[in-house]
């Protein structure tokens, strides 16, 4: 009997130090997450972290994941059920609720621990999603679309700004005494609302459908600029663009071998910082040869068959409404989420704007798809390979946050599941999975070497998915859920962005597949 006591007092004060030791824990990756390690993560990766749960996971510090182990080593087990439902944000709500829990402690402790943003963070965060890397082929843009060019690039800030607001206007309703409730979380929870209740998960398979193509666009895109970097800085070595490509492949082979995001998210705020440098070395070079700007250049007109691409390249670099909704659902004052927006697009298109203009004023006509390429040889050959280190650093964010989604929807989906779970009982990735995953990263690397053309597939990627994430879909969704409440000048606005953003969608697409499929032959006869 006193052995049995003995053991029960020793059990509880292990458990009461492991409590405080992930307590503590949790509280420091916390910290860390609100100076920006995790938080303010990498521009494209926070944007393309569409997932409601990889985007909690690596902007909230993984706390959940150590308040579940806490509540598990303090009650001394549980529910496994319940506890898969708290670890992870439920992308499609059909998880339980914290609150599911016995006894109510752990959905307690959750709401207690669970760490809220502020507006400064949270406009960190959409800074980094629309002043990406990206931002390098908008200078391409204006060599041909000229003042035209840098109009769009205002008129795409208006629209994404207010179309991110209407998104998030459709996560809320009224009650009974007439105050605003949140009642769904995510962009495919708005999708499902619309489409309910005749096809109650249509919308959320095309939304989940959009975000894969993008997100696999993306990595693709990482590869393409990593090869023609490293081609442009040591033009004179016996390696083909193809050739760094693979190269930069096999570097990025381990990211199949990823189990979550916690490994590469903390380089993220050095991707950041480091893309900031770059950007101020650009624009350094470009005031420094001033006297040379070809101002003449600068026209109103545009080139018919590539201007189309350029409105794909512009409405790309301002992607950010999927991951909206969780973002705006983790600041400690969701009020403030309209001034947010406002600043964050106001100075994203000052900066956008400038850098644009400024670079294809000392470039002119001989201005490329990537910019640092026209940068002489030697600042040029540092700068890149700052660059493609980004880029690889960058490429396992969509990376992962698209194997996410593919697992999600087609192999983990419970009984709505596709495939078999590519998962073992222990939670072990399955060898078939494995091999699924390393096929995708082949996949990107395939593409790119056949259409290695940054500007093209950066115009299809936002004329596809970018014009429909950020202009179709929200005002769809507005007019649809909100209709009774609007004004005549907000469902104007709605329609207007409908028409205008279905015209730029269709035309880029068209045009981008042309000048792919006519890259793919000649790369194809090579």
């Amino acid at each position: 009997m006193a052995t049995l006591i003995r053991s029960k007092i020793s059990n509880k004060l292990s458990n009461a130090a492991t409590a405080v030791s992930n307590k503590s824990q949790a509280k420091v990756s916390g910290m860390f997450a609100k100076m920006g390690f995790q938080a303010a993560t990498d521009e494209e990766g926070l944007g393309f972290a569409a997932c409601d749960d990889l985007d909690y996971d690596h902007r909230q510090g993984m706390q959940m994941d150590i308040l579940t182990s806490d509540s598990k080593g303090g009650e001394g087990g549980g529910d496994e059920s319940t506890m898969d439902g708290d670890s992870h944000y439920q992308r499609d709500g059909t998880g339980p609720p914290p609150s599911a829990s016995k006894d109510g402690g752990l959905s307690n402790e959750l709401s207690e621990e669970k760490p809220k943003i502020t507006a400064w963070e949270a406009g960190w965060n959409v800074t980094n999603a629309i002043q990406g890397m990206f931002v390098l082929g908008l200078p391409y843009a204006i060599l041909h679309g000229g003042y035209l060019g840098l109009f769009l690039i205002i008129f795409a800030a208006v629209v994404c700004c207010y179309t991110g607001k209407i998104l998030i206007a459709c996560l809320y309703e009224e009650d009974e005494d007439g105050r605003l409730v949140r009642v769904r979380d995510s962009y495919v929870d708005i999708a499902n609302a619309c489409c309910a209740p005749r096809f109650p998960s249509l919308g959320g398979h095309v939304v989940n459908v959009a975000q894969i193509i993008e997100l696999v666009m993306t990595c693709i895109l990482y590869v393409v600029v990593s090869g023609n970097l490293m081609y442009n800085s040591f033009p004179n070595m016996p390696i083909s663009q193809k050739s760094w490509a693979i190269l930069a492949t096999a570097a990025l082979l381990p990211c199949a071998f990823l189990k979550n995001l916690k490994a590469v998210s903390k380089f993220s705020l050095l991707c950041t910082l480091a893309h900031f440098v770059i950007n101020v070395l650009v624009i350094a070079y470009c005031l420094s040869r001033a006297r040379d700007w070809a101002w003449d250049k600068v026209k109103f007109y545009i080139d018919v068959k590539k201007f189309p691409i350029s409105i794909g390249i512009i409405v790309f670099s301002y992607t950010s409404q999927i991951f909206l909704p969780s973002l705006e659902g983790n600041m400690q004052r969701a009020s403030d989420f309209h001034c947010m927006m406002n600043w964050t697009h106001i100075a994203a298109c000052i900066l956008k704007g400038l850098f644009a203009l400024v670079a294809y004023l000392t470039w002119a006509d001989a201005t490329k798809e990537v910019i640092t390429d026209n940068l002489p040889g030697g600042i040029r050959a540092v700068v890149n390979i700052f660059l493609v280190a980004k880029a690889l650093l960058s490429y396992p964010l969509p990376f992962f946050a698209a194997v996410e989604v593919l697992e999600k929807s087609l192999f983990q989906d419970s009984g709505r599941a596709y495939l078999p779970n590519c998962y073992g009982v222990d939670g072990r990735l399955k060898s078939w999975g494995l091999t699924l995953r390393c096929l995708l990263v082949v996949f990107t690397l395939l593409m790119a070497i056949y259409v290695p053309h940054f500007a093209l597939l950066m115009g299809l990627t936002g004329s596809l998915t970018g014009a429909g994430l950020c202009f179709l879909l929200p005002s769809i969704f507005h007019l649809k859920l909100l209709w009774r409440k609007l004004q005549w000048h907000q469902v104007f606005f709605d329609v207007a962005i409908f028409v205008i953003g279905g015209i730029c969608s269709i035309s880029g697409f068209i045009h981008s597949m042309e000048g792919l499929i006519e890259a793919f032959r000649e790369n194809v006869e090579d």
